[in-house]
C-alpha cells in the first residue's frame, strides 16, 4: 500500500561540484543546493550566494568614487562568487578597466562554468581582465598612481583564514604600498569578517582617511555581521595659490 503524505516536499539534494587544494594544502570546494552556491574551506562556509550583501556593498563603496571618473582602473583582489565585480561594473563607465586578481585558477573556472548563470558571464565583459596569481604580486608590480580603487576580499580580511601569507596585505608595509599605487583621491576598500580596531588605526597611520562600514549577511538582516574598511587617499591640493600682496 502506497501512502501519500499531503504537503510533503522532498528535500532537494546538495551537490559537491568540484574541489581543489590551496597552496597551503587546505581543501577548497564548490557546492550547490537548490540554485544557490557555496565555496567551503575544509568543510566550513567561506562564501555563499544567499549571503552576498557584504560583497555587493564592497563593490558599491568603491563605485562611489568611480561615477564621475573616466578612464578608470580598478583592482579587485579575490573573484569569489562575482558579486563585488557585478557591483563595480553596474556603476562603472565604458572606459573602465576592472582587473580581477585571483590566486586560485579553479575559482575562475568554476565561475565560468558551474556559476555562469550567477555572475560568471561577467568575466566576458570587455572591461574585465583576469590576473591569475597572488594579488600581492599584482599590487607590488603596478606603477605608482595606477589605480582609482583597490578592493580586497582576500581570505577573511586582516586576520587570514585561507593563507597565512595574506597578512602581508594588511600590515604597515602593505598599506603603505597600496597607498602608493592609488591615484590621488583613490579608494581602498577591504572586506573583514570581524571588527578590527587596530587595523583601522593602521589605515590612518598609513595616511588614509579611514572609516569602518558595517555590513549585513543579507539586506533584510537586523544586525550587521561583517565590516568593510574604507581608506581614501587624500586628493592633491587643487586650491588656487593666493596672490602675493
Amino acid at each position: 500500500m502506497l501512502t501519500t503524505i499531503v504537503g510533503f516536499q522532498p528535500m532537494k539534494p546538495h551537490y559537491n561540484l568540484a574541489e581543489t587544494r590551496t597552496p597551503d594544502g587546505a581543501r577548497l570546494s564548490l557546492h550547490e543546493h537548490d540554485g544557490s552556491f557555496c565555496i567551503r574551506l575544509n568543510g566550513q562556509d567561506l562564501m555563499h550566494s544567499v549571503t552576498s550583501a557584504s560583497e555587493i556593498l564592497l563593490g558599491e563603496l568603491a563605485a562611489e568614487q568611480l561615477a564621475t571618473k573616466a578612464p578608470v582602473r580598478v583592482l579587485i583582489g579575490g573573484m569569489g562568487l562575482g558579486y563585488t565585480l557585478k557591483a563595480v561594473l553596474a556603476k562603472a563607465g565604458v572606459n573602465t578597466l576592472v582587473e580581477v586578481g585571483e590566486l586560485m585558477p579553479e575559482v575562475v573556472e568554476w565561475n565560468r562554468t558551474f556559476m555562469a548563470g550567477l555572475n560568471g558571464k561577467l568575466l566576458n565583459d570587455p572591461r574585465v581582465k583576469v590576473r591569475l596569481g597572488d594579488v600581492v604580486d599584482t599590487i607590488n608590480s603596478a606603477r605608482p598612481n595606477s589605480y582609482d580603487a583597490i578592493l580586497l576580499d582576500v581570505d577573511n580580511g586582516p586576520i587570514p583564514m585561507v593563507r597565512a601569507g595574506n597578512v602581508r596585505l594588511y600590515g604597515p608595509r602593505g598599506l603603505e604600498t597600496m597607498m602608493g599605487k592609488l591615484r590621488p583621491g583613490g579608494r581602498l576598500a577591504i572586506w573583514s569578517a570581524s571588527p578590527d580596531r587596530s587595523f583601522e588605526g593602521r589605515l590612518r597611520a598609513a595616511g588614509f582617511v579611514a572609516q569602518a562600514v558595517s555590513a549585513k549577511l543579507f539586506p533584510t538582516a537586523k544586525r550587521s555581521a561583517y565590516m568593510i574598511y574604507v581608506g581614501d587617499k587624500p586628493a592633491l591640493d587643487t586650491a588656487p595659490a593666493k596672490a602675493k600682496k
